[in-house]
């Protein structure tokens, strides 16, 4: 029993609300609704589910040297040995390889995606977590393929859109959380690359990043391509709820210093989640009733 509590907190099930950017393609697709398509993107959902969580243990097993000088990683359940080394490396192999088989076995795309985000978060693990700017590209490069996972099995085409805002908003989520562990740790105990930020240039590039998400998504709901799908401005409407929303994450990271774990601002922040409830039912609605085809996914 204890081994499996200890499995389950390595797993890190909170940590797979960021597997729900699988769901952004058939969502703007106006597929939500058809059996068939839902249940593929639920399946990869599942299988990105058990990948992450297979790379979040073997990630413990290459930081456990660290983790176990580390005075709050050391709790972890593989540093503290209530997860035995053995069992551990037995666990990541399992969800590794059974997920990366199923996915070839669903689709032929969402096995070479899957197997492009195991092959980068080794890197990152091994070496790639170690080098400024990258850090952070790569974690959002994740998410990206989040995204394209969620479109390749129903399949529709990705518009350019959903890129450029998938890789912003996760930009900005991630230096988020680098900046608040700068503030927990500003000597980079928790993670070296720490040392090659600083606290002024952080917030430079979340201020960039938060103006670029805001102008992005604001050109495109005013784009005459996303006019002439909804017969109208339509999507304009959603745009005080993306503005508030990263105003709020902003008031959130600076002035109650939760950056370090967004899926607690998204399971916790009762302003925040109603925010975002409102910004999904408006975009179901105008993708639902105001257009055949979704304003993010092209012909």
């Amino acid at each position: 029993m204890e081994i499996m509590v200890a499995l389950i907190k390595s797993l890190r099930p909170k940590q797979w609300i960021k597997n729900l950017f699988i769901f952004a393609g058939i969502v703007f697709a106006g597929k939500f609704f058809v059996p068939e398509a839902l249940y593929s993107v639920l399946s990869a959902f599942g299988l990105f589910c058990a990948t992450s969580s297979g790379i979040y243990i073997l990630n413990d097993i290459i930081d456990l040297p660290h983790d176990r000088e580390h005075p709050v990683k050391r709790k972890r359940p593989i540093a503290s040995g209530q997860f035995p080394l053995p069992v551990a490396k037995l666990s990541a192999g399992i969800l590794l390889v059974g997920a990366l088989t199923l996915a070839f076995l669903l689709s032929t795309n969402l096995g070479l995606i899957i197997a492009l985000y195991v092959i980068t978060h080794i890197a990152y693990s091994l070496y790639l977590k170690r080098i400024v700017i990258l850090d952070v590209l790569i974690v959002a490069f994740g998410f990206l393929l989040r995204v394209i996972a969620g479109a390749v099995v129903i399949p529709v085409t990705i518009s350019s859109w959903l890129l450029v805002c998938t890789i912003l908003i996760s930009l900005f989520l991630i230096l988020a959380k680098r900046r608040q562990e700068i503030i927990i740790s500003p000597e980079g105990e928790s993670r070296p690359v720490l040392q090659e930020y600083s606290l002024s240039f952080i917030d430079q590039i979340i201020s960039a990043i938060a103006a670029s998400t805001i102008t992005a998504y604001s050109l495109y709901a005013f784009s005459g391509e996303t006019i002439q799908k909804f017969g109208g401005r339509y999507m304009g409407y959603t745009i005080p709820f993306v503005l508030y929303g990263i105003l709020r994450y902003l008031y959130l990271i600076h002035k109650r210093s939760l950056g370090e774990e967004p899926e607690k601002i998204l399971l916790t922040d009762p302003p925040f989640i109603i925010n975002l409830g409102l910004w999904i039912l408006t975009v179901f609605i105008i993708v639902y009733f105001f257009a055949e085809e979704g304003a993010f996914i092209e012909k």
